[in-house]
C-alpha cells in the first residue's frame, strides 16, 4: 500500500462531492479524504503500489481543482 498526500484547494463538501464517484471507483485507490479543517486542505490517498502521484493530479485537476504533492 502506497500513502499519497496532497495540498489542494478543496475548501467544501461540494468539491469533496466531484472526486467521490470518480475515487470510489477507482480500484486502485482503497481509501481517501480530505481534511476540510487542515490549512492545506489535504487529500490523503491509500493506495495499490500502482498508481502514482502524477495520475492523481491528473484526476483531480480534470475537475479544476488545484493539486500538488505535500511535502513532508
Amino acid at each position: 500500500m502506497e500513502l499519497l498526500l496532497f495540498q489542494t484547494n478543496i475548501e467544501s463538501r461540494k468539491k469533496v462531492a466531484l472526486l467521490t464517484p470518480m475515487f470510489n471507483k477507482h480500484t486502485e485507490i482503497l481509501k481517501w479524504s480530505v481534511d476540510l479543517e487542515d490549512i492545506d486542505h489535504v487529500l490523503r490517498i491509500e493506495a495499490t503500489p500502482s498508481l502514482s502521484e502524477i495520475d492523481v493530479i491528473e484526476l483531480v485537476q480534470l475537475q479544476g481543482i488545484k493539486i500538488e504533492v505535500l511535502e513532508g
